[in-house]
């Protein structure tokens, strides 16, 4: 850490003697600065911009591209990039294409207020009555931002969260009741995943602005993400009534219906707002995944084939359709896929959508070398977007295991939370853990969830604010605690949970990266149950890197990442078995696959329950399913996915490397 600092410190330096240069137009200066340090640190995508910038000041248009391109190869959402293409194409005389770059540099930062203007002009020579129009509107709310506030949403689509922080702070120092900071430091929140100071600062803003529209669709998007659905619904209502009329906030509403478990009359608002506007691409998306959670597959099927439809680059539908896991793509939709990935236009969102599809259209058509390809060009693109350090991670659960040991649990004996109600289903994603939640939710004392995000938040906020390359606070944390601030915890964790369950004795959280937590869990909630989903490390990772997540699981996006992720987790569930023995169950998938009866029989007992055929009849429980295996886990046990990686192995070999020796334990 210290030598990353050291660093980091050695490039911001020269940044800013290149930055000084050319405030002073001394740009040769500023490039023999530039080029010296890219020679060293060819990944600063900051560097070769601003290398850019001074080749075409020194009229270099050719050397300008080049540079503008390795910058896009490094961060392909750095949106001053685009705009420094627009500039480059604008002194060219080349309009069309200088619109075309303003205009993917303000979709990836649209507060680029110099953009904006740029485009009135040009939409005005073109003729372009829409965009001059959408243009004039955009840079008349930047322009009367204050520039401070401006800052801090450049820092923001930039990813430079703390700085923005730090801007923003300073400004609502000085302006406490500024609704517009709030928002923003609201939405860093967020982004750090600081989510309970989101929403008070978006509770705090709508005193302040109770007809706010901006603040209370924020608050209700932060309420959702925290999983207060109830409440999000409310103040969704509240919205609508503001402005009864407005799609937006009725499709809101509709999503937050979703989300409480009301399907039916969230359709009937989605087909609403479907008669006005027949041609919504996103709108159907929305549909069609209300329709898969409740397994009406047919018509889910047809609302995502109606989004691709309305917007044929719409890479989501595409992918929601092989996210289906049963679907299978016809030669024409293969064509048109690979049609629209080919464009040079399409952003990068829909393109890496596109090639997961594609990935899993190959496989399913048994091209399994053009599969491998599709997936590992997905994956590359969502690795760059996604940022994740897998020695970072080794560190932090390294951690667990040295705080968390045997003596400290046999210190904290007594302490926590003693509700037995909670059972945890951790693991890796891919394991088997919708299996075995489907299976533990069929039986008449289970509830079945979601992932909730309750314990990792816990642990977020025990950590505290810090770097990202500090010493972590958690879990060490967790040795100055009391017996009365972890009962307290324990049982703030089955407060915020109870609105998931529908009065059954106990109930499931099926959050695979708890198995992070399990130090924590047990420091808590020392009489809850925890299950391990155990799945065979080949089998399991390369279903994990095929996946593209909706969020989160950044360690699934490369065959080593994953391989090394795998190998972390287990030798941290080996430190569990040691430190907590009897605390957690592991439940091995080929097991439950080859004898779903024995295992049934198993997990039960572990819990304390009685046996019911029902949890052997899994597939017949009619419930809500919200993670990619909603499909598979509707239908009997089948073989057919226990050894799908072997198709693909020849293009795995960094896999097995990176799982090394967790391998000996498996056979191959």
């Amino acid at each position: 850490m210290a030598d990353h600092k050291a660093t980091q410190e050695r490039i911001d330096a020269a940044m800013e003697q290149a930055k000084e240069a050319m405030k002073a137009s001394n740009f040769a200066l500023a490039i023999e600065t530039l080029e010296d340090l890219v020679s060293q640190a060819p990944e600063e995508h900051e560097a070769w911009y601003f290398l850019a910038v001074c080749q075409r000041y020194t009229q270099r248009a050719e050397a300008a591209f080049f540079s503008l391109r390795k910058c896009l190869e490094i961060d392909p959402s750095f949106g001053r990039a685009y705009q420094e293409y627009g500039h480059l194409h604008l002194a060219q005389g080349r309009v069309e294409d200088a619109i075309g770059a303003y205009l993917d540099a303000v979709r990836r930062n649209d507060s680029l207020v110099a953009t904006w203007r740029q485009l009135i002009d040009l939409a005005t020579k073109v003729g372009d009555l829409n965009l001059r129009k959408d243009a004039e509107e955009q840079y008349r709310r930047l322009s009367a931002l204050p520039g401070a506030l401006l800052g801090v949403r450049n820092f923001l689509a930039e990813g430079k969260l703390l700085k923005a922080e730090s801007l923003c702070r300073a400004f609502l120092k000085q302006n406490p009741k500024h609704v517009e900071g709030m928002r923003l430091l609201a939405d860093i929140g967020v982004k750090l995943s600081i989510l309970d100071d989101a929403e008070f600062l978006l509770e705090s803003a709508l005193v302040f602005e109770p007809e706010n529209p901006f603040a209370r669709f924020d608050y209700i998007n932060v309420l959702h993400q925290r999983q207060k659905y109830a409440q999000s619904l409310e103040q969704a209502q509240t919205l609508l009534a503001q402005e009864p009329s407005n799609d937006r906030y009725r499709t809101s509403v509709a999503n937050q219906l979703v989300a409480v478990g009301r399907f039916e009359e969230a359709l009937e608002v989605y087909d609403d707002i479907a008669k006005r506007v027949p041609n919504s691409a996103p709108l159907a998306l929305l549909r069609g995944h209300a329709l898969k959670t409740i397994g009406r597959v047919d018509e889910a099927i047809e609302a995502y084939r109606s989004a691709y439809k309305a917007r044929p680059d719409f890479g989501d539908a595409y992918w929601s359709l092989a996210n289906l896991k049963t679907y299978r793509f016809s030669e024409s939709e293969l064509q048109r896929m690979l049609a629209e990935e080919s464009r040079a236009t399409i952003s990068v969102e829909d393109r890496i959508h596109l090639c997961f599809a594609l990935g899993k259209a190959c496989e399913d058509s048994e091209r399994f070398e053009d599969a491998a390809q599709w997936y590992e060009r997905g994956n590359e693109l969502k690795r760059v977007d996604a940022a994740y350090d897998a020695d970072r991670m080794t560190t932090q659960l390294n951690l667990q295991k040295t705080h968390c040991d045997a003596a400290y649990f046999r210190r904290i004996a007594g302490s926590g939370c003693t509700d037995p109600a909670p059972v945890f289903i951790v693991g890796l994603p891919r394991a088997g853990s919708t299996l075995l939640e489907q299976i533990l939710a069929s039986h008449s004392q289970v509830d079945g969830t979601l992932e909730l995000q309750t314990i990792p938040a816990i642990a977020h906020k025990l950590d505290g604010r810090r770097m990202v390359y500090d010493e972590p606070q958690y879990p060490k944390v967790l040795l100055d605690l009391d017996a009365e601030q972890a009962r307290a915890l324990g049982e703030q964790y089955i407060a915020e949970t109870q609105i998931h369950r529908s009065g059954a004795p106990y109930f499931i959280d099926k959050m695979p990266n708890n198995f992070r937590h399990i130090g924590l869990i047990k420091t808590i909630l020392p009489n809850a149950k925890v299950i391990d989903a155990r799945r065979h490390p080949m089998a399991c990772c390369f279903s994990g890197y095929k996946q593209l997540f909706a969020e989160g699981q950044e360690f699934t996006y490369g065959l080593t990442e994953i391989g090394q992720y795998y190998r972390d987790y287990v030798a941290l569930m080996d430190h569990w078995d040691q430190a907590v023995p009897g605390f957690v169950l592991r439940v091995q998938y080929e097991d439950v696959v080859d004898d779903l009866e024995t295992q049934v029989r198993r997990i039960l007992d572990f819990c304390g329950l009685e046996f019911e055929p029902a949890c052997v009849e899994f597939y017949n429980t009619q419930r809500s399913v919200r993670t990619p295996s909603s499909e598979q886990v509707r239908q009997p046990i089948y073989r057919t996915g226990v050894a799908q990686w072997r198709n693909f192995e020849p293009y795995l070999q960094p896999l097995k490397t990176a799982l090394g020796s967790v391998l000996q334990r498996y056979p191959i």
